[in-house]
């Protein structure tokens, strides 16, 4: 877990976080429609107004790929992290030109270039659907509630988004069915790469450092929206503020967090602790090891290899960090005791019934089918093409509303763009991970289980993989193109390998989403609106719901934290980095960096932390001061951060930013890009 560890005390004092209705100090991703005034204003004698949150609102940016940014220009320049925009670098580089090992700084914007599969989206509407969704719902239960809900979110978001060129709806869950939001998104589907340091500049330190504090990573970078060829021009974006934070001065945060359990019942933890986190953890260790084993065959593969180690490395450190939570046994007990205090609070509420058995019983019924719906389709972009073209071909010729998702009017041109784009396939890494996929498949559900006979046939693992990797043809996007302009004719005339695979499987998973949504997902809906309804009775309605990858904010201060008995201090120096540098992986000093040693202010603040409530997929997302400009981008979490999936550690909990300083040195002095300067200057 690198420097810091996740101990007993730690997980206590994390537990009265837990409690449901105890929101303490500055915890909360917050929706922006409901942001709680009144708290931040007592906690902090001041707190934005309506006007101040749509500005912010309308410079926020969510990219497709995972990550959050914003507008900080007039011409569709936007500000995230250089870890959401290693893959563009990937895929735009070759042997002779690596942007992630060199970085990249056009000398043009007729240079900048496109991000195969990416698209930004802004929110211009929030809109409150949950009566909708529950009389569609009625009294239905199992497969055929969730047939019912998800054919009226159909419907709602064709209705919201008549030109789906332009506008993307999306309806969202919150507090697990309890309410329903429709959010309208303005799209831009040209995204190109403005600028990125070396690699090295923005992972000093490496995955040793991941999650850790002090840092001195220049984990930050540029993109550009463009429209019919040109930059686009937006209205609203955020000021940029290249100075040094200052110490508890209050920050903003405003990104789109990927998801949290933080409302989850006992049960669901349990499932989380027992199954699906030990598994994860088990099997991800293992294709690191294939992987790393696969990288040091050539130079070309430890670079086509490099973003997806990165992934893996990242996500082991998270699912590790969150088990060690979950098996803290005082941190459980405290996590029980959270439960039976919302349970008492709510009282006999009429037609309430027992939500927490019913959801036992549903996650009692996933356990049963968890594994062959897990499995069932191996991994890999290839893979992936294959299915989107099998699946594809029949939903289209559906009507809307009975469509799976990914597939309704809505998703289609997001679905079409991913399909179709032109991005770089690398066939011994989709071979490492098909057949890592194939063998872990077989291992769970043994060699004489019916789904492993139709996976893998009398074929191994590795050979299967081998076969299909080597005789597909779905690398190609023209020939993607072909299939999906073809549309069932053409897919089941295909003699494709993977085709043939993907319609051989396709059966099966239909049949395991059906069972998964009779039995866990319909019942889980149906509880979880009841759970809902007992959560407000108990609590009211001023608390925030579990994170989706839609927008929040977040406040909080720049502020250290104690640990092991010394101060942490909230900010590194890009001087620090010289002094932490020894000259080997992962600390060896980027080139950039030691070539303008003598250029740089080494006392300008390089990373700095607050007290920001974040999780995985605000990456990127600005770190805001009070007069709405941007002072720096969240990038990471500390350690301790990890438990956030489950609660908010008021002490120790802290996110960690880049500071617009240390950008603004690094486009001033080590990476020049005087064009990007003046356009930040508003000049």
């Amino acid at each position: 877990m690198g420097r810091y560890r996740y101990c007993t005390t730690v997980a206590v004092a994390a537990v009265w976080a837990l409690l449901p209705g105890v929101v303490l100090a500055d915890e909360g991703m917050w929706t922006l429609d409901a942001f709680p005034t009144a708290k931040m204003q007592a906690d902090y004698g001041w707190a934005p107004d309506g006007p101040w949150l749509a500005r912010v609102q309308a410079a926020a940016v969510r990219l497709t790929g995972g990550c959050s940014a914003s507008f900080v220009s007039g011409e569709g320049l936007i500000l995230t992290n250089h870890h959401c925009v290693v893959e563009c670098a990937q895929d735009n580089s070759t042997d002779q030109k690596d942007f992630l090992k060199e970085g990249f700084i056009p000398a043009r914007r007729e240079d900048e270039l496109k991000c195969p599969g990416q698209q930004a989206e802004v929110v211009t509407a929030i809109t409150d659907v949950t009566a909708r969704i529950k009389q569609a719902i009625g009294g239905l239960s199992g497969e055929a509630l969730v047939r019912a809900r998800d054919a009226q979110v159909a419907r709602i978001e064709q209705e919201g988004c008549a030109d789906t060129g332009r506008t993307r709806c999306e309806v969202v869950t919150l507090f697990g069915g309890g309410q329903y939001r429709l959010y309208t998104y303005t799209k831009y589907s040209d995204v190109r790469l403005a600028w990125a340091p070396e690699f090295q500049a923005a992972f000093f330190g490496g995955d040793p450092d991941n999650f850790n504090y002090p840092r001195y990573a220049l984990d930050a970078a540029f993109l550009r929206a463009y429209d019919n060829g040109k930059p686009v021009e937006v209205k609203a974006f955020l000021k940029w503020n290249p100075r040094a934070p200052k110490e508890g001065e209050p920050t903003f945060v405003v990104g789109n967090p990927g998801s949290t359990q933080r409302l989850f019942t006992g049960e669901q933890l349990a499932f989380q602790r027992e199954v699906s986190l030990p598994l994860t953890t088990t099997i991800l260790s293992e294709l690191r090891g294939r992987l790393i084993a696969a990288m040091e065959e050539s130079v070309q593969a430890k670079r086509e290899g490099a973003d997806t180690l990165f992934g893996i490395e990242n996500s082991l450190k998270v699912y590790i960090g969150r088990q060690k939570a979950l098996n803290d046994p005082v941190f459980a007990k405290m996590l029980v005791d959270a439960e039976a205090d919302m349970k008492a609070k709510a009282g006999n509420l009429p037609g309430l019934g027992d939500p927490w058995a019913d959801t036992a019983k549903a996650v009692k019924a996933y356990r049963d089918i968890y594994l062959p719906w897990r499995f069932i389709v191996p991994s890999g972009t290839l893979m992936g093409y294959a299915q989107t073209l099998v699946q594809g071909a029949e939903e289209r010729e559906k009507p809307n509303a009975d469509r799976l998702p990914g597939y309704t009017d809505s998703d289609l041109e997001l679905t079409t763009k991913t399909l179709l784009d032109d991005a770089p396939v690398y066939p011994w890494l989709e071979q490492v991970e098909m057949g890592w996929s194939l063998s872990k498949a077989r291992e769970y559900l043994g060699a004489d289980d019916a789904d492993t006979r139709l996976m893998l046939g009398r074929e191994s693992p590795e050979a299967l993989a081998e076969r299909l990797v080597g005789g597909t043809a779905l690398a190609d996007p023209a020939v993607r193109k072909a299939l999906w302009d073809g549309g069932r004719k053409a897919v089941e005339a295909s003699s494709d390998p993977l085709i043939v695979y993907a319609r051989k499987v396709d059966a099966r998973e239909r049949e395991l989403k059906r069972l998964v949504d009779e039995r866990y997902t319909g019942p889980l809906a149906e509880a979880g609106a009841r759970l809902a309804d007992a959560r407000f009775a108990a609590y009211g309605s001023t608390i925030y719901p579990d994170a989706t990858f839609t927008l929040r904010i977040s406040y909080g201060n720049v502020q250290g934290w104690v640990e092991r008995g010394q101060q942490v201090a909230p900010m590194t120096t890009m001087g620090g980095a010289f002094d932490r540098a020894t000259g080997a992986e992962p600390f060896d000093i980027a080139k950039g960096f030691a070539a303008a040693q003598a250029k740089i202010d080494k006392a300008t603040v390089f990373d700095f932390v607050t007290t920001n409530d974040i999780i995985g997929g605000n990456s990127g997302s600005p770190v805001i001061d009070r007069d709405g400009s941007v002072i720096g981008a969240a990038f990471d979490g500390n350690i301790h951060s990890i438990g956030g999936n489950y609660g908010y550690q008021a002490d120790v909990n802290r996110t960690v930013v880049v500071s617009a300083a240390a950008v603004q040195q690094a486009l001033e002095v080590i990476y020049p890009a005087p064009a990007l300067v003046r356009e930040l200057r508003g000049k």
